[in-house]
């Protein structure tokens, strides 16, 4: 029987051992290194979601953004023609006269009982604008102890008009704390007369043809007012040649008051 016999495998000059046809034979036995690389799964990049998701966001941030610098834009530019068209400008205040009738402080119970006769000037400087106020509240002050009140009725005040307003404030055993009946008591007895502040709070629409403003707050402080109290039945007219007010509009947006 014929023996046959097969070509045996040359080793290269690498030391990889070739068959007849020349293609290199993988080593028996399988080393680590292919085994890892024969289970190892293929990688496949995935997408990235984030970058997108953090391109959306500067997008979304960007034309928010640029909306409201364009409101803030149309708001400036419609403030600046209202200015132009209708000047506004705050109504004044000056109190014209205030008479006392009678002041009394009660020590033992520390109450005071008052009576004043009070005529304030309002003057409108707009010539294309009307303010509608509600009841305004007065107050007459000194060194911060109240000792009366009064109310003006609501009124209208038309383009370029001056109104005389006049309320009687009064007080009718009204409490103070020790503290306090101790400084009215010495300032009634002080020659320089005692100090008095007028202080009015009301709320007040702005009326420009057809076009009306929402209601707005106005507080109106004045002081530089001195007075004598009298010791008679005779009413006693107070000094007030220094007397200076100060106006204050208050805005309020939602919960938070702007003036």
């Amino acid at each position: 029987m014929a023996e046959r016999i097969y070509p045996s495998a040359k080793p290269t000059a690498n030391g990889t051992a070739t068959t007849n046809g020349g293609a290199a034979n993988p080593s028996f036995p399988a080393t680590k290194a292919q085994l890892y690389g024969a289970t190892r799964p293929t990688y496949r990049p995935q997408p990235h979601h984030r970058r997108s998701h953090r391109r959306c966001c500067c997008r979304f941030l960007y034309w928010f953004l640029l909306i409201i610098l364009i409101l803030l834009l149309i708001i400036g530019v419609a403030g600046v023609i209202f200015y132009l068209i209708y000047r506004p400008h705050r109504p004044t205040f000056t109190v014209t006269s205030l008479k006392l009738a009678y002041l009394n402080l009660t020590s033992s119970s520390s109450t005071v009982d008052s009576k004043f006769d009070i005529s304030v000037t309002a003057r409108n400087p707009n010539k294309n604008i009307v303010f509608n106020y509600e009841p305004t509240s007065i107050s007459i002050l000194s060194d911060g102890v109240d000792i009366g009140d009064g109310t003006i009725p609501a009124f209208e005040h038309g383009k370029k008009n001056t109104t005389m307003l006049k309320a009687t404030v009064s007080s009718s055993k009204q409490t103070v704390d020790g503290e306090s009946a101790g400084k009215l008591k010495s300032s009634m007895k002080s020659k320089g007369g005692l100090p008095l502040e007028v202080n009015l709070k009301t709320k007040v629409t702005a009326k420009m043809g057809s076009l009306k403003t929402p209601k707005v707050g106005i507080r109106v402080s004045c002081d530089g007012i001195k007075v004598t109290p009298p010791s008679g039945k005779k009413p006693v007219t107070a000094s007030t040649s220094n007397a200076k007010c100060k106006v204050d509009v208050r805005f309020k947006i939602w919960k938070w008051t702007v003036g």
